[in-house]
């Protein structure tokens, strides 16, 4: 289904070594070194509308596409067009098609792992990377996430999407329930209990039980915001995002460097003190990995940190930039 582009977004066709050429929705503000936005699951380009304000009034130029599979981009068929080396792929020919040689890598929550594939994957490509609530560690496999629920693939959302169509048929018809129930601001971990236990067994699959969810925290956006979200996944559903999941042991199989593999360029991680889904104390033990990392933590943020303290995530960024990039 074709999704109508957002006001400041164009297409930008770019072609690809696997799986042929495509097409990126993608918004650009401001001139000089460019930045580009690496959304997460389930988000647009759009949730770094704040960032791309800032960066821009400080001197650089601002990219944030909808990335493949999400809004008005093309979202393949095949489930083996959303690996790793597809979505790193598609941000190195974004950026030759765009005339940019090289680039700042930012990514938030699935964006961050591709973020920070990208010196591991395409070196040459890249200025810096900046992990927000992502760090620098090789991605779980589905043996790893499925010993963390004692083999219950129903209680891990990341295990209860590799099934094909089983998570779409939930998560399609609830897609404004989904952003009201799920965008919110953080609370203290104490409260996510609320929603961490089903019939007294440990859940991390808030995706299948929406309805009975304990509200928690604020909207993370207004409500003028949050409609676009709930607009777009209405039209194209959530197959192209849940799909990246669907890869991540053909990642781990044909990418076991990335998370690990040393990164000698600057390096600045972005971490939000409440969020349930990346702690804070996942990105420990980053120092060894990475020779030149920078620290900033966003007190009382929950995951949807750059919507949710814009001001404090650019200040951060910001600053890293114009100390290593002026």
């Amino acid at each position: 289904m074709i999704v109508d582009l957002l006001a400041d977004q164009r297409i930008v066709e770019i072609g690809t070594r696997e799986h042929g050429p495509i097409s990126l929705a993608v918004t650009e503000r401001g001139e000089g070194t460019p930045v580009v936005f690496c959304h997460g699951f389930p988000e647009l380009g759009y949730s770094w509308r704040h960032q791309l304000d800032a960066v821009s009034a400080a001197g650089y130029r601002g990219i944030a596409p909808d990335q493949r599979g999400y809004g008005a981009s093309s979202a393949p068929e095949p489930v083996d067009a959303y690996g790793l080396t597809e979505l790193c792929g598609d941000l190195d020919a974004l950026c030759e098609t765009l005339g940019i040689d090289q680039a700042v890598f930012v990514g938030h929550d699935w964006g961050g792992f591709v973020a920070w594939g990208m010196p591991v994957l395409h070196p040459q490509r890249c200025l810096g990377v900046v992990g927000v609530c992502s760090p620098y560690v090789p991605f779980p496999t589905t043996d790893v996430l499925r010993m963390l629920v004692g083999g219950r693939d129903e209680a891990m959302y990341m295990l209860w999407f590799q099934e094909p169509g089983v998570a779409e048929a939930v998560m399609d018809p609830q897609s404004s329930l989904l952003f009201e129930r799920l965008t919110r601001t953080g609370v203290p971990p104490e409260q996510i209990g609320a929603n961490a236990l089903v019939d007294g067994q440990f859940d991390m699959n808030p995706f299948r039980r929406l309805g009975s969810l304990v509200t928690l925290g604020e909207p993370v956006c207004a409500p003028e915001d949050l409609a676009v979200y709930q607009r777009i996944f209405a039209e194209t559903g959530f197959r192209g995002g849940i799909n990246w999941y669907r890869n991540i042991d053909r990642n781990h199989i044909e990418h076991p460097d990335v998370g690990v593999q040393p990164i000698d360029l600057p390096a600045l991680m972005i971490t939000a003190e409440w969020d349930p889904a990346l702690s804070p104390a996942l990105s420990l033990g980053m120092e060894d990995r990475c020779a030149d990392l920078e620290r900033v933590m966003i007190e009382r943020a929950g995951h949807w940190v750059q919507q949710e303290y814009p001001d404090e995530v650019n200040a951060a960024l910001v600053g890293w930039l114009r100390r290593r990039f002026p």
